[in-house]
């Protein structure tokens, strides 16, 4: 049997960006840090939609490599290792060990899961820093820091505790209060002492090395703002806007620590020195390919220095600034490739709140893994549905959120009611109406209706397959699943069951029950190709109802409708996925509610009861209206020099850009602003704070936990709109 039998087929061969595709990809996801389980957030940021594009890429026979790996240093670890007791080493060891078992059995498919603890990135990070020191690269400008002069020990912002200026609790860190939540600076603490002698710190001086970004802004501004400014993320292009137009600076790549990767034994006043974690972090990519490439007899090289290799970096949003400003420098300062896009994320929240690890308010993975998966009536099913839905929900474009009744109502509504549905429906017809074998396809019967559904199988490939290219897997995914639910319509207008009836007095009814079937079950074929990279377990179990080998998942077959032949026998029918029960949420609600109420940082999932203050004297409506409030919106923040507290921020009023000063330096790094919505007050006298003139007020709010939040409008509306 041929495609001819159906008429003309839509045959788009190679999709057009595939004509001139990359010799090779190099796909990463951002390296989780060891301190602790990671959750649903995580998964849904960096992890989900990187596995995706790789399988889709691994489907076109592209030569392709997902590295990833723990990040093991940093100040982190042994704060963690002094909370429970042990060692650094022993906190990465668990860690390491817990994150790469929860990945694969959610099915995130890496070529290999390294870490930066291993001899290889230790080399590789040490040579990396001295190629840069060698050729100049990098400066060294003497800084004051913290200094524990019992221990001898220069202190990270969490090794230094104090009184909380704000609530007078003795539970404050150098960076932020553990009983109201606020973040501090270690210069803002009453009675300040060292957590690692008891004794009250003090300045000292230190010499470390830095990265120069000032110097490069012009290599920045063409290769992002011009490049990339249309196939880059609005969110991406827009966050390094604001950090390039608000001017860059030096940022140092060396901290005073006895944990991490020590600096070259050549270089002058090295010792007690490591590279800072942000700067070792992503040169974990690296090594993680010299990894791979020495386990599999492999050439790392092409894949870091050969400019047809395409590198992708899956990450995200607070990532932003070191995979598209800091990294790019590292990687054009050392003669490598740079990344072809940084696809980054937005946050996913949960059940109306941002997610926790302090308040315990969110689902590590390892959680659904023990409910769901590892449960009697789980197995890689549900494995399948979590991906599915953390795929519907992506926080693509903005912050989205996961509830357990979404969840629900997405494996409930979709997954089983449309989905599994449609292909349950054609096996059992199949095996009842055409004794379990794939019906032959009448040509001479073919009506509208088949044609319809023809046209549909044949064009989604082509609409899929641009939407993966340009990393939309949200859209990607409606795409299937409305594919089958049109075979759930084509079934229903084709009513087989009906025709059935019909056959002792109508010997056309087979010829009709043939066609539908046959076309149901080749577009079952079709979907499990399509649906391979989203739900790869839904779509082995397909290749075992239908008794095909793997290779008919590749991209090539996508739209082809002679994929199972005529008289081929299939097994019997296999539920793809089961229901999710009411109970089954309740309980999940439940035991997210207990776990904040006990957990001991918090005391409480609630916020704490605010004291109300005291209401102001009553105002007449003349004295409102002398105000003049306006939307607008941060186009570029950066820190004010010796002030803690300040932000200087450029926010576009439609007419006009202000320089306003802020004191939000404590709840928002400057980087996470731009683009931020505001409301502000125009008409404000100007006031100069630190030498800076402020030319207005942004309206904020303080929420229980002390956080300030902005005022903004509901919906989306230009900076200059007046606010009456």
């Amino acid at each position: 049997m041929s495609a001819s039998h159906f008429g003309t087929r839509f045959d788009y061969g190679i999709f057009a960006t595939c004509m001139s595709a990359p010799k090779r990809y190099l796909i990463t996801s951002a390296l989780p840090y060891a301190n602790g389980l990671k959750h649903v957030g995580h998964l849904a940021g960096a992890y989900i939609p990187a596995d995706i594009y790789v399988r889709y890429l691994r489907a076109q026979q592209r030569d392709v490599v997902f590295v990833c790996g723990s990040d093991e240093h940093g100040t982190a670890i042994p704060i963690q290792a002094k909370k429970e007791g042990t060692t650094a080493q022993a906190i990465i060891d668990k860690y390491h060990q817990a994150m790469k078992e929860d990945f694969e059995k959610l099915s995130i498919s890496f070529d290999i899961y390294h870490r930066t603890s291993a001899a290889l990135h230790h080399q590789t990070a040490t040579e990396f820093f001295d190629t840069l020191e060698k050729q100049g690269a990098l400066q060294t400008k003497e800084t004051e820091q913290f200094f524990d002069e019992a221990a001898q020990s220069f202190l990270a912002d969490r090794y230094i505790k104090g009184t909380c200026p704000a609530c007078g609790s003795d539970r404050a860190f150098g960076d932020q209060c553990e009983t109201c939540g606020r973040s501090l600076s270690p210069e803002e603490l009453l009675n300040p002492v060292s957590t690692l002698s008891g004794q009250p710190p003090v300045k000292k001086k230190t010499t470390h090395w830095y990265l120069p970004l000032d110097q490069h802004e012009a290599f920045l501004q063409d290769w992002i703002l011009k490049q990339h400014q249309k196939d880059w993320r609005p969110t991406v292009v827009g966050q390094c806007k604001g950090w390039i137009e608000g001017g860059l600076q030096p940022r140092a790549v060396t901290r005073d620590l006895d944990w991490g990767v020590s600096l070259p034994p050549r270089i002058k006043g090295a010792d007690g020195k490591v590279l800072y974690v942000w700067f070792d972090a992503p040169i974990g990519y690296i090594s993680a390919t010299k990894q791979w490439a020495l386990d599999h007899g492999k050439d790392w090289t092409p894949y870091w220095q050969d400019k047809e290799t395409k590198l992708v970096h899956f990450i995200g949003k607070d990532n932003i600034v070191f995979h598209c400003i800091i990294f790019p420098v590292m990687l054009k300062l050392h003669g490598y490739i740079l990344p072809d896009n940084v696809p980054a994320n937005e946050f996913l929240n949960l059940e109306g709140d941002k997610m926790s690890t302090s308040r315990n308010w969110k689902l590590d993975m390892r959680d659904y893994i023990q409910d769901f998966v590892e449960a009697p009536n789980g197995g890689p099913q549900c494995v399948d549905m979590l991906r599915y839905y953390l795929t519907q929900i992506a926080p693509e474009t903005k912050d989205s959120e996961f509830t357990w009744k979404g969840f629900q109502e997405a494996v409930n509504s979709e997954l089983v009611a449309v989905f599994g549905n449609f292909i349950n429906r054609t096996w059992v017809l199949m095996h009842k109406l055409c004794q379990g074998k794939v019906p032959p396809f009448h040509a001479t019967a073919k009506d509208e209706i088949d044609e319809e559904l023809l046209k549909a199988l044949t064009e989604a490939p082509q609409k899929i397959e641009a939407l993966l290219e340009q990393y939309k897997f949200r859209e990607a995914l409606f795409e299937i699943i409305d594919l089958s639910r049109k075979g759930n319509q084509y079934m229903q207008k084709k009513e087989p069951w009906i025709v059935a009836k019909q056959i002792e007095q109508d010997p056309s009814a087979q010829t009709r029950i043939d066609n539908c079937l046959h076309l149901c079950l080749q577009l079952t074929a079709n979907l499990a190709i399509l649906i391979n990279p989203f739900m790869p377990h839904a779509a082995k179990t397909l290749l075992h109802q239908m008794k095909v080998v793997e290779k008919m998942l590749q991209w090539e077959n996508a739209g082809k409708v002679n994929l199972l032949k005529t008289g081929y026998s299939l097994r019997a029918p296999q539920l793809l996925f089961r229901k999710i029960e009411d109970q089954e949420i309740l309980a999940q609600l439940e035991k997210l509610k207990q776990r904040t109420m006990s957990t001991p940082d918090t005391g409480s999932a609630l916020p704490a009861e605010k004291s109300i203050a005291p209401a102001k004297a009553t105002i007449q409506y003349d004295d409102f209206a002398k105000l003049e409030l306006k939307t607008g919106v941060i186009r570029a923040a950066e820190k004010v020099e010796k002030a803690d507290k300040l932000l200087c921020l450029q926010v576009d009023l439609g007419s006009e850009t202000r320089t306003i000063v802020s004191g939000i330096a404590l709840h928002y790094a400057p980087e996470t602003l731009i683009g931020q919505s505001v409301t502000v007050v125009t008409n404000l006298a100007p006031r100069k704070m630190k030498g800076i003139e402020s030319n207005g007020m942004i309206l904020m709010a303080e929420d229980a936990n002390g956080k300030l939040v902005f005022i903004q409008p509901a919906q989306p509306i230009d900076p200059g709109a007046i606010v009456s």
